[in-house]
């Protein structure tokens, strides 16, 4: 099946010189949507007359923000776009109260059904991706 972690789809990204700000919307999203990183994928093993056939579908993706907070997410999230300006996302996302460096992780917890023989059972697996954003502040000044 491949199976795979995704790849991290963030709003501010990473990446050098990319600052995202303190206090406005972190969007978070499933930047590589595909049966390998998502599902569902369906394959069917056989050996002679035997054949087991197993479909795999991400149920969750776990988000920790590296701030302590974790965002559960049940769906692969929306793409930021800039005509979104400040809103939140509707789906998947967060906000940095404190500047700093924040190392990211998007683990996806994966539910593979198989059945085949006879039998049938469940499989959990979890992938890991690790990533990392930078938040910082805007200060005004005025005279």
């Amino acid at each position: 099946m491949n199976l795979r972690a995704i790849e991290i789809g963030i709003v501010p990204e990473q990446g050098p010189g990319r600052v995202g700000l303190v206090g406005l919307p972190t969007w978070m999203w499933v930047q590589d949507l595909e049966g390998s990183t998502w599902g569902p994928i369906t394959r069917t093993a056989t050996s002679g007359p035997w054949s087991v056939t197993a479909t795999a579908q991400v149920d969750r993706v776990e988000w920790d923000m590296g701030d302590g907070t974790t965002v559960v997410c049940t769906t692969p999230g929306t793409p930021y776009e800039d005509r979104f300006g400040d809103m939140d996302s509707p789906d998947c996302g967060h906000r940095y109260e404190v500047q700093g460096h924040y190392p990211v992780s998007a683990t996806s917890y994966w539910v593979i059904n198989w059945a085949g023989l006879g039998r049938s059972g469940t499989i959990d697996m979890d992938l890991v991706r690790h990533g990392q954003i930078v938040m910082g502040e805007a200060q005004v000044l005025s005279q």
